[in-house]
């Protein structure tokens, strides 16, 4: 079952609960089915890797974690938070602010 998600990728958004309260990033990929996001800059954790024929020398990578979609906000032209709402635009769906008022 796929769920219609108010946050794409390529949008800003603003941690608003968990460890990374605060924090923003740009939205890298959305997985509908498990509800969840990658935010870039965010849920960072450390990775061994064990040496092997495409990586010889093995190490420690970070990477991004996905988040729960329920803890990020979508953040407006101004920096604000905001709660995202649908409405018909010149025969379009267009997102907007809830704040503001804005098309995002």
């Amino acid at each position: 079952m796929r769920r219609k998600l108010k946050i794409k990728t390529g949008d800003i958004v603003k941690v608003i609960a968990g460890n990374q309260k605060g924090t923003q990033g740009k939205v890298l990929r959305v997985f509908a089915n498990k509800n969840r996001a990658i935010v870039e800059g965010v849920n960072v954790v450390k990775k061994h890797n064990k040496p092997n024929a495409n990586n010889p020398k093995g190490g420690i990578t970070e990477k991004e974690l996905s988040i729960d979609i329920s803890n990020i906000s979508l953040i407006t032209s101004d920096g604000q938070p905001t709660r995202v709402g649908f409405k018909i635009e010149n025969d379009k769906k267009v997102r907007f602010s809830k704040k503001s008022d804005e098309v995002l």
